[in-house]
This record gives structure tokens, sequence and C-alpha cells, in this order.
């Protein structure tokens, strides 16, 4: 087998290459597309609709969170990103905090390391000199906003994967933007005068959050309908699958649609769609008619169906 000339090689090439460093220096000249890499990235083609804008200027006119809910892969996350893009934060103002089941409102204030305390206030190296607690708090993303020079936006990623008094124990932070951090003295964190952190709070509605919290928050669903597709494929095609065709992505569009139509256990979302899209683009023999035959035959089905049972219900279906 002849080796590919370097910079002829197609994502899809890459195992047949017969000469082994080529293959390796090949793998290592990928080129992702630029959006599934970061949030950051896929900011500047984010397009909220006119509902999602008027959820955001409220919230940003009473200076209370925005709580987003909606499947997962609808672009939830990605408004922290967008807004932050818009205006001008993306470089040092933007402050996540992607919630795991472990973690619990402190961590979005700060976290004190106990055992370096005391290792530190016992250490012989340091007699005489005083050790204080301060100087093992670490500042969480809610602090590091309040701390900014400026404008800052804090975003509380998937808030239903957290222990179910986490937002409960935010309400009072939420109210009064500050908090106390006995370890650094007497004194409250918070804003002083300057107008709270822009605050995004996701949930995949795994479970209902408590009432209270819901008072506190400004609240949009983002639905996946066609009009949410439509915006999210036209603001990543002309520079992230160009070639593809306005063919083309109307058959995929159709086949996205008859995929949701089935009961499916995980449906793709608009993510998995984007992903699908990019991947036709690495395959420039795929034709609209390659789209045409049962849905189970896709191309690259991996992309937007990932539950084996949803794949066994695509293989009974005719």
């Amino acid at each position: 087998m002849t080796k590919p000339a370097t910079n002829t090689i197609a994502p899809f090439e890459l195992l047949d290459i017969a000469d082994a460093d080529e293959r390796r220096a090949a793998l290592d000249r990928r080129r992702i597309p630029a959006f599934l890499r970061s949030h950051e990235a896929a900011a500047a083609h984010y397009v909220p609709d006119q509902a999602l804008k008027d959820a955001i200027h409220v919230a940003l006119a009473v200076g209370a969170p925005l709580l987003l809910t909606g499947e997962p892969g609808t672009g939830k996350t990605q408004v922290a990103y967008y807004l932050a893009q818009r205006f001008g934060l993306l470089e040092n103002r933007l402050f996540p905090l992607f919630v795991r089941s472990t973690h619990t409102a402190e961590d979005l204030l700060y976290s004190f390391d106990a055992v370096g305390y005391l290792h530190a206030a016992n250490d012989p190296a340091r007699k005489g000199t005083k050790v204080t607690k301060g100087e093992f708090v670490t500042e969480g993303p809610l602090w590091q906003a309040y701390q900014a020079d400026g404008p800052a936006v804090v975003l509380i990623d998937e808030i239903d994967k957290a222990p179910r008094d986490f937002p409960n124990d935010l309400l009072n932070v939420l109210d009064k933007h500050e908090f106390q951090c006995p370890e650094r003295g007497p004194e409250p964190i918070s804003r002083g005068d300057r107008p709270p952190p822009v605050v995004i709070i996701t949930s995949n509605s795994e479970r209902r959050l408590p009432e209270p919290f819901l008072r506190r928050c400004v609240f949009h669903h983002i639905a996946l309908d066609e009009g949410l597709v439509e915006r999210a494929v036209h603001a990543h095609t002309e520079v992230d699958f160009p070639d593809l065709g306005v063919e083309l992505i109307e058959a995929a569009l159709t086949c996205f649609w008859k995929l949701r139509q089935h009961d499916l256990r995980k449906p793709p979302a608009t993510a998995e769609l984007l992903v699908w899209l990019s991947v036709l683009a690495a395959r420039p023999s795929t034709r609209p008619d390659d789209l045409q035959g049962r849905l189970i035959e896709l191309p690259a089905l991996s992309t937007l169906v990932k539950d084996r049972d949803d794949r066994s219900l695509l293989e009974q279906a005719q």
C-alpha cells in the first residue's frame, strides 16, 4: 500500500496508513472542531431566542440568578459562556462550578484546608511564627466573582446533582449577596455597593428544587424545538461544516427528528446533532441518499444514539 501524502490524509483514513511513523504523526495532526473542545470557542456561535433574551434581561435588571432547565444538550451551560463572551468577560471573569454529588454550598464560597492548618500549626519549622487559619482558605467561584474588578459571571452547572441541602444553604447568600468566612475575620465577603455578579444556574430537572430557592431565581426552560435546532445549525454551518451542502443538512435534520420521534431512553439533542454534522463533514463521500435508509444504518450513528437498548429498538423498527 502506498503511503498517503502528508497533506491529503482524511480523518477516516488514519487506521489504513501503512507506515507506523506516518500513522502516529497523522494521529497527532488531527484537527478537532474548536466548538467541540470548549464552551469558550462555541460561545461566539450561540444564538438565544427572544424568550431567553427576555429572561436574561429580567435577571440582569433585578440582580437575581437565572435558573435554566431543559434536557441535556440544549445549550444551558453555553448561556453562561455566551454572556461572558458578549460582555467581554470570557478571559478572566467567568467563574464556574461544575457541581458534583459531593459538593456543598461552601464549595461555591470557599474551602478551608483544616489538615494543612493543623500540620502548619505543629510544624517545628514554623515555631515562633503565627499560623492563621486564613492562610489555608481558598476562594471559591462566588468569592472570586465578588473580588473581580468589574462585572463577572458565575456558573453553577447542574445544581440538581448536588446534595439536597445545597440549594437551601445558598438562600441567604443569594438574598444578601454576601457571606461570612470566619477564618478570614468578622467582615462579610460581598460586592459592596457594586451590582452582584451575573449568576447562571443550570438543572437537568433530575429532581425538584426547593420552592424557597426557586422563589429567588428567574426561571427559563430551554425547549428543544425546531427553532433551537435551526439556529444552532445555522450558526455553526459556515465555520464548522461549510461544505456539507443544503441537501445533506436537510437530510440530516430529517433523520434527527425521526430519531426523536422514537421512544428512546436518551434521544439525541442539539449537542449530538452538531457532533454528527461535524462527522459527516469529515466524510466527504457522504451523500443525502446515504441518509435515506433505516435509521439503524445511519453513518456514525454512535454520535446520536448512546444507549444499547435504544439501538435494539431501532434495529427492530421498520
